[in-house]
C-alpha cells in the first residue's frame, strides 16, 4: 500500500504538516504500508493549468514541467491526503494550481471514458487548518476537494479540518485535536483492512 501526502502550504512543519504526520503515523502502524511519499507543492514547478483542450485528446498535459511525474504518484497511490492552511477560505494557491492541473486526468476518466485502478481500494482525504472560527471556513475547500478527487478517479473518504490554529506550532499544543485525528486515522485503517 502506497500513501501519497500533497503538502500545499508554503511554510514546512506547519499546522497542515503536523496534521498529515499524525495521521500517516497511526496508518503506518496499523496497515502494511510499502511507501509514504511526501509531496511538497512550494518546491515543485507547477504551472497554472491554461485551459487550452490539450489534455482531451491524451489525457496528458501539454505543458512540461514537474507535474508529469506527480501524475505518475498519483496514479500508483492507493491512499492520498491533500493537507493545506485555508487562505481567504480556501486552499493554498500551490494546492489550487496542482489541482486545476488534473484536468488532465478529468479528460482521461470524462472524455477518453478511461477509469482507473476500479478494482483497487483508494481513496482520497482532505486535511486542513484554519486560523479563524469561522462557519464556513472550510467549505471551499472541501467542495474543490470532492471534486478534485472524483477528477482523478479516486473515491473521496472525508475530510479533518481544525479551526482555531494559525501560529506555526499552535497544532502541537492541541491534543485534543491530534488526539481526534489520531482516531481519524484509525477509522481509516480499519475501512482499508476490511478491504483487504
Amino acid at each position: 500500500m502506497k500513501i501519497l501526502v500533497v503538502l500545499g502550504s508554503p511554510r514546512k512543519k506547519g499546522n497542515s504538516e503536523t496534521l498529515s504526520n499524525t495521521i500517516v503515523e497511526v496508518l503506518e502502524q496499523q496497515l502494511k504500508v510499502t511507501a509514504t511519499d511526501y509531496l511538497r507543492l512550494s518546491q515543485q514547478t507547477i504551472a497554472p493549468c491554461i485551459g487550452c483542450g490539450g489534455c482531451a485528446k491524451t489525457g496528458m498535459c501539454v505543458i512540461t514541467d514537474d507535474m508529469h511525474a506527480i501524475y505518475e504518484q498519483i496514479d500508483s497511490a492507493d491512499i492520498i491526503f491533500v493537507a493545506s492552511p485555508i487562505y481567504f477560505y480556501g486552499p493554498s494557491a500551490q494546492m489550487k494550481a496542482f489541482m486545476d492541473r488534473c484536468q488532465a486526468r478529468w479528460s482521461r476518466k470524462y472524455l477518453l471514458k478511461e477509469r482507473f485502478r476500479q478494482s483497487d481500494k483508494r481513496a482520497g482525504y482532505l486535511l486542513s487548518t484554519g486560523a479563524t472560527q469561522g462557519k464556513k471556513l472550510f467549505d471551499a475547500s472541501i467542495l474543490i476537494t470532492r471534486s478534485f478527487f472524483d477528477a482523478i478517479d479516486v473515491p473521496y473518504g472525508g475530510s479533518f479540518v481544525v479551526r482555531g490554529v494559525d501560529e506555526k506550532d499552535a497544532l502541537k499544543e492541541n491534543t485534543e485535536e491530534l488526539e481526534a485525528a489520531r482516531r481519524f486515522a484509525e477509522e481509516i485503517a480499519s475501512e482499508f483492512s476490511r478491504a483487504t
